[in-house]
């Protein structure tokens, strides 16, 4: 059932190209859709207003032609001032002017002949005695001039009036009504809204083809990651990445994440396996010697104090060496993990230093310790500093171990501004130019049978490694075969602002275990 319903739910899912491509379709349409309403209603506006002044302007015309009569308006003087002669050719009266009888230059032809336009002229009782067109607009007595829109038979029109006044008096002498039925004002209107829903029509189809276009462009990355991500849940071990994008936004940016926290987990996965392998192999010589001596009590050594004896003190032996590599494993192991577990620490490196020499000092007092100390003041770097105590351990341990001629071990801190720098002298046997590169890989010893003497396994510089270039530090050593070697660690200064800015960060986390509770929990070294 679940799944059914899972199903369903899959196939409702719109992507978010369309998802984008609507959205910005819809919004785009809604503002095109306000712009060209406010042009319409401007548009609309203008035209209302012509068409009030059309209107105020055959008022004007009409009061002006009859204001010359000193008695109220009849018929008989309105029909030949309001509705002059059809045929210009036919002979007029001299006492007539001239003008009267033009067509094209009358005022008031021009504004009966429009047929928006009906215009009535009413005595002072109020009865109708002129009208250019049918009237439906019922009279309205009026003391001043009057001009508004009013609803007729389920259309709107404008309706003009005004009262008629003998000239230079203020003597009513008659009425006048124009009604402009607003014919040619409707039907541009509803021409130009045709236009604009057209218009709009098509605009939300370009803005939508257009939209999804963008998107899918813009989302391209998108199908990228989710295909990459893909092919790593298949198969972890996938060495398929998000294609490298120049658009440099967030995209890019979660693309490049995603490759880095990919990479990073190949690197977990490759450690995994090279741990597994590297402790099957290191395990096997120690675990045959003890397995030979268990057999060999077994057959008849049992009975042999001496035999009896020497096994066992070879097996403890071994014994604790394989404890001491599984140590040394899990802390390379750990060093690999520092940008995880132990993130925006400070340390003040100057007394770290001071104190990993004073100690040596203190247990090989057969030794001569130097230290050059620049740094007059206390120094902060990002590294925990039981890891910075550690790097310094096993670096000034081999020097001691590999000074046994020359029994003198030289350290010095010194600063460039930018950077802190530790660096371990010894006066011992030195590195041949072709083990400098593999001095720091796992396992590796110059002298396998004289560091199995000294106790090492082969892991101390890698970790010293690990650990520094986990907090993006950087180590390289300088040697002369026969003369010693010079091995320097480089860490990156904090400024006031990082240290702040860290240690409010490392107060708001949970305190890290130190290292000997971190590998006791494992259960390996009980």
């Amino acid at each position: 059932m679940m799944t059914d319903k899972q199903t369903t739910k899959k196939r409702r899912r719109m992507s978010l190209k369309w998802k984008w491509a609507l959205g910005t379709g819809t919004g785009v349409f809604v503002i095109f859709t306000i712009v060209l309403g406010l042009l319409f209603s401007s548009f609309t506006s203008v035209l209302l207003r012509q068409e009030r002044r059309r209107t105020t302007d055959a008022i004007n015309v009409v009061t002006q032609r009859l204001n010359d009569n000193v008695k109220d308006l009849t018929s008989d003087d309105v029909e030949p001032v309001l509705r002059p002669r059809e045929n210009p050719y036919l002979p007029h009266n001299p006492s007539k002017p001239d003008q009267q009888h033009n067509l094209y230059n009358d005022a008031i032809i021009r504004t009966l002949a429009n047929d928006n336009l009906a215009v009535s002229v009413y005595d002072r009782s109020g009865s109708e005695i002129f009208a250019s067109r049918v009237d439906p607009q019922p009279f309205e007595s009026v003391g001043k001039r009057q001009l508004k829109l009013s609803h007729l038979n389920g259309h709107v029109v404008y309706v003009g009036r005004a009262p008629i006044y003998q000239h230079g008096t203020k003597r009513v002498v008659g009425y006048v009504q124009v009604t402009n039925q607003l014919n040619g004002y409707w039907r541009t209107y509803q021409r130009t809204g045709s236009i604009l829903i057209v218009l709009l029509l098509i605009g939300l189809l370009a803005i939508s083809v257009f939209g999804y276009i963008l998107a899918s462009y813009f989302l391209r990355p998108i199908s990228d990651i989710s295909a990459t991500i893909t092919k790593a849940s298949e198969d972890p071990q996938s060495s398929t990445r998000v294609p490298e994008s120049r658009r440099n936004d967030e995209l890019s940016d979660l693309s490049e994440l995603l490759n880095r926290m990919l990479d990073q987990m190949q690197r977990y996965i490759d450690q995994q396996q090279q741990f597994v392998g590297d402790v099957s192999h290191e395990l096997r010589t120690p675990v045959a010697i003890i397995q030979g001596h268990m057999e060999l009590l077994n057959r008849w050594g049992k009975d042999d104090p001496e035999v009896l004896n020497e096994s066992i003190q070879a097996s403890l032996a071994e014994t604790k060496r394989m404890k001491s590599l599984v140590q040394e494993m899990l802390d390379l192991s750990r060093a690999e993990q520092v940008e995880i577990d132990f993130r925006n620490q400070v340390t003040d490196i100057k007394m770290v230093v001071n104190q990993v020499f004073n100690n040596f000092k203190m247990i090989h007092p057969d030794f001569t310790f130097s230290l050059d100390d620049d740094l007059r003041k206390p120094t902060y770097v990002s590294m925990f500093r039981d890891h910075l105590e550690q790097v310094l351990i096993i670096l000034m341990d081999n020097a001691v171990k590999y000074s046994q001629t020359r029994k003198e071990v030289h350290v010095s801190l010194s600063e460039d501004g930018r950077n802190a720098q530790v660096s371990v002298q010894d006066f011992g046997e030195g590195i041949a130019p072709e083990n400098m590169d593999r001095v720091f890989n796992r396992f590796y010893r110059v002298d396998k049978a004289r560091s199995r003497e000294k106790g090492g396994n082969g892991l101390g510089l890698s970790i010293a490694k690990r650990l520094v270039e986990g907090y993006n530090g950087h180590v390289s050593v300088e040697s002369s075969l026969g003369h010693g070697s010079i091995f320097q660690i480089s860490l990156h200064i904090l400024n006031d602002q990082e240290r702040h800015h860290l240690e409010e960060l490392q107060a708001t986390q949970e305190p890290s275990k130190p290292l000997d509770e971190t590998l006791k929990d494992s259960n390996l070294l009980e």
